[in-house]
């Protein structure tokens, strides 16, 4: 695939793919994320259980930008795919640990709000 080529294949699947991981978390926490932010404070403590889920997720997200990366090189290149997929497991399993940590905390964060 040269300079300019259009996404092919694999490639739109994984952007797609990407795409739809960034959006998910927002539409669905989006009110958890702004009462977490409202009570904003320095501690570490709710820098952990506050902020962890989406950090967790983030990182599942950035860790898989390289497999995109080396979708998109040529396949004739030395080292071409050798490791696409320890970052695929890393970004699946990060992001994986960060959902069920912010499906966690949106359910603690009602439970408050109902008080």
């Amino acid at each position: 695939m040269g300079r300019g080529a259009a996404l092919q294949g694999p490639v739109r699947i994984d952007v797609a793919g990407w795409l739809l991981a960034v959006l998910l978390p927002v539409v669905l926490w989006h009110h958890t994320v702004a009462q977490v932010a409202a009570a904003w404070h320095f501690e570490w403590r709710y820098l952990l259980t506050g902020w962890m889920p989406w950090v967790l997720m983030l990182l599942g997200l950035a860790a898989f930008v390289p497999v995109i990366l080396d979708r998109i090189r040529d396949p004739g290149r030395r080292f071409y795919g050798s490791a696409r997929a320890a970052w695929f497991g890393w970004s699946i399993t990060l992001y994986l640990l960060g959902f069920g940590l912010a499906t966690q905390v949106a359910q603690i964060q009602s439970g408050f709000s109902q008080l």
